[in-house]
C-alpha cells in the first residue's frame, strides 16, 4: 500500500453534505484527492449523522453517494470531556460545533468547513495545531502541497 501524502483534514458535517449533495463541487473534490492519497480524510460519528440527517431532509437521493463517500473517510472517535473543554476554552460557543471541534483538536491538521457563521473568527487560525480553513482554501493547500 503506498505511503500517505498530504494532510490529514477533519471534515465537518456541511462539507460532507456538500459532497454528496453536488457531485461536482469543492468538497467532493478532497475525495478524489484522498483517493489519490494527497490527503487523509477523517471525521467523527457526530459530523456524519448530521450529514445523513440533512440529506434525508434535502436530498435523500444522494444518500447512495454519501454511503459510497464514507468509505474514503476515517471514523475517529467522539471527543471526551477533556477536548470538549480545548474546544469551548477557544470561544466556539454553538452546540453543534464544539464537538466537531474537539473531535478534530489533536487528530487533524486541518478542520475543513463551510460554516463561516460559527467558525469565521477562526479561519484560517490555528487553535492548539489545528487550522481551520474553508475548501477553498484547503484546496490550495493540498494542490501547493502545504500542510
Amino acid at each position: 500500500m503506498p505511503e500517505r501524502r498530504g494532510p490529514v483534514i477533519f471534515l465537518d458535517a456541511n462539507v460532507v453534505f456538500s459532497a454528496a449533495y453536488t457531485p461536482e463541487g469543492r468538497s467532493a473534490a478532497l475525495f478524489a484527492l484522498a483517493r489519490r492519497r494527497l490527503c487523509r480524510l477523517v471525521s467523527s460519528r457526530y459530523a456524519m449523522e448530521e450529514a445523513r440527517r440533512n440529506l434525508v431532509r434535502k436530498k435523500p437521493l444522494a444518500l447512495d453517494r454519501f454511503d459510497m463517500l464514507t468509505h474514503w473517510l476515517h471514523l475517529c472517535a467522539e471527543a471526551d470531556a477533556l477536548r470538549l473543554e480545548k474546544a469551548r476554552s477557544v470561544g466556539v460557543t454553538d452546540p453543534m460545533d464544539v464537538p466537531v471541534l474537539a473531535a478534530a483538536i489533536g487528530r487533524a491538521d486541518i478542520l475543513a468547513t463551510g460554516d463561516r457563521k460559527h467558525f469565521g473568527p477562526w479561519m484560517t487560525k490555528e487553535i492548539q495545531g489545528l487550522t481551520i480553513l474553508g475548501l477553498a482554501d484547503v484546496l490550495r493547500r493540498i494542490v501547493g502541497g502545504r500542510t
